[in-house]
């Protein structure tokens, strides 16, 4: 192998994974990615939680509509780590909180979600934030397209607790705002 080959071949850096990598991640940005890795996979098993208190009291659309909501949640969290596995990392998953299970309302409970819906945001917008500083231009180019349909989805979810809190909790309404979650 010639001189040149040789240096060529020094200059390669790897990962912790031991896969070849461009450019690294910094410190402050990996440990960020995988707190909301574990916020992805938290909302999964909440979503998954509310799910089951919706279909234990027949209300089959806030059923469906949660469990497709625990999916994609699951879904975002292979997204980060397919992304942290092409730059290099190993993927470090932590503890899960136990999802809560009772409510005292279904306007509490739709709340909730909102609120994890809009935790999930700050934490993207975190994430562009610690990428733009670190000049890891290759994050803020994932986070593109995750930061929009999050935005969607907050907004989504804005829209159902309207629905909720106007319905005052009135079964009938209750019943309509079930029957609209079922074609969603």
């Amino acid at each position: 192998m010639s001189e040149n080959a040789l240096n060529q071949k020094s200059k390669i850096h790897f990962g912790p994974s031991g896969r070849a990598v461009s450019q690294e991640i910094e410190n402050n940005l990996l440990d960020n990615i995988l707190q909301h890795l574990t916020m992805e996979r938290n909302a999964n098993v909440q979503y998954f939680s509310m799910s089951l208190w919706f279909k234990e009291r027949d209300l089959n659309g806030f059923s469906s509509f949660f469990l497709n909501e625990s999916k994609d949640e699951l879904e975002h969290a292979y997204i980060f780590t397919d992304y942290l596995i092409a730059r290099g990392q190993k993927v470090d998953l932590h503890e899960l909180a136990k999802p809560i299970q009772q409510w005292e309302s279904i306007q509490d409970l739709i709340s909730y979600a909102f609120n994890m819906e809009a935790e999930l945001t700050i934490s993207l917008q975190q994430l562009y934030a610690i990428s733009e500083r670190t000049s890891d231009i290759r994050t803020n180019v994932f986070l593109d397209q995750i930061v929009e349909s999050q935005i969607k989805s907050e907004d989504q979810f804005a829209h159902i607790l309207g629905k909720v809190k106007f319905s005052g909790e009135n079964p009938s309404a209750i019943l309509i705002v079930d029957e609209y979650l079922s074609r969603k």
